[in-house]
């Protein structure tokens, strides 16, 4: 970042942003203004945001190394690369990844407007030959729901088709984990409802990119669309990034401790998390990512009557949808639309800031119970 490039991560999400004029608040205010007095360098909110905006995009391109565009939710920030695309572009998606993603990429192709081809995201040659033909390459690690690890240094390294584009799903990781730009991606995209917000409280996505052909393009999909950042939100988003290094460290530590006493649990049958020496993509993630991140995913024994019943007895621990927060969050995945075609009695489990001690003992009990309380 410009005003502070030598600063650790951890300290650049605290100082980034500000406005250091004396006598100008030490907190990025909320501006809930539509539009502005003309004369000045902002006329109107959609084309020229706010200083609120300014400040998230400061922090997040300046964790990321590059400009930083928000959007009004994750979905507004992924549909603003696919809309880079010409007609007739060929897509290459991961066989696993955001459903969002994937009905976005379908609906394209179903309109003609894209052919999308599926790849497993661990099969890093047939990455690398999708790079020397698709368009759009794609890339999400760790995967959601399953956690699996792309090799996206040996994928961005690969030679590409003459204006191909290079993008990577960064929610999972963030910024502190991984920076794709860094390892020669186009475009790194994250959703900000999660980890940077952190707080359960808000809607953002966020593009970031170094090449200014690609950052005017994003800048130019943000206008015409309309999927422009709340005022509110923006400003929950800034306090919330301010936390996240700090966040993400508790929650790590914790993630990791719980899918270790997951993994010898006799009520689950696998666990899958980036950190166990037994994940097929430990020791990639291991030279990949600062962090092993705050997901896990397990199979409770049995199947979804066994993990719907471990689900009703939880009590600290939240069921419901999304990640990334301060509380944990968790649910069975097959029983979200879209998702029936994965293991009947996976749980998807975002481990927050409590204390992880308490966290275990809830998970525990709850799969003891569900054991008593499961039919047959």
């Amino acid at each position: 970042m410009k005003d502070h490039p030598k600063i650790r991560p951890d300290s650049l999400v605290v100082a980034a942003g500000r406005d250091h004029t004396p006598g100008a608040p030490l907190n990025v205010p909320l501006v809930p203004a539509s539009n502005f007095v003309r004369g000045g360098s902002r006329e109107y909110v959609r084309g020229d945001g706010t200083a609120t905006w300014d400040a998230l995009e400061a922090i997040i391109g300046g964790l990321e190394g590059g400009d930083a565009v928000v959007f009004s939710s994750g979905m507004a920030a992924i549909a603003s690369v696919f809309e880079q695309l010409a007609t007739g572009a060929i897509v290459a998606l991961p066989d696993e990844c955001y459903q969002g993603t994937v009905g976005l990429a379908e609906e394209g192709e179903r309109k003609g407007r894209w052919t999308v081809r599926r790849i497993a995201v661990e099969d890093t040659e047939e990455w690398i030959q999708a790079c020397g033909d698709a368009d759009l390459i794609w890339l999400e690690s760790p995967s959601n729901p399953l956690l699996r690890i792309a090799d996206v240094a040996a994928i961005c390294a690969a030679p590409r088709k003459s204006g191909a584009l290079l993008a990577v799903d960064n929610t999972f990781a963030t910024p502190l984990n991984q920076r794709p730009l860094e390892l020669g991606a186009d475009f790194s995209v994250q959703s900000a409802t999660k980890y940077i917000g952190g707080h359960s409280d808000l809607l953002a996505g966020i593009v970031t990119s170094r090449t200014p052909e690609l950052l005017a393009g994003l800048r130019r999909t943000r206008v015409l669309t309309g999927a422009t950042l709340g005022a509110l939100e923006a400003y929950l988003a800034v306090r919330g990034v301010r936390t996240m290094a700090l966040r993400l460290e508790r929650a790590q530590h914790s993630a990791m401790l719980l899918a270790t006493r997951l993994e010898a649990h006799p009520l689950v049958s696998k666990t899958r998390y980036p950190g166990l020496a037994s994940h097929p993509g430990h020791e990639l993630a291991r030279r990949q990512l600062g962090g092993f991140g705050t997901v896990i995913s397990f199979d409770v024994k049995g199947g979804a009557a066994e993990a719907d019943a471990f689900c009703a007895n939880a009590g600290l621990i939240q069921l419901a949808t999304s990640l990334g927060a301060v509380e944990s969050i968790m649910e069975r995945r097959a029983a979200v639309h879209g998702q029936e075609h994965l293991p009947p009695s996976m749980i998807r489990l975002s481990v927050g800031i409590e204390n992880p001690e308490d966290l275990w003992e809830d998970l525990d009990q709850a799969l003891r119970k569900g054991a008593g309380q499961a039919p047959g």
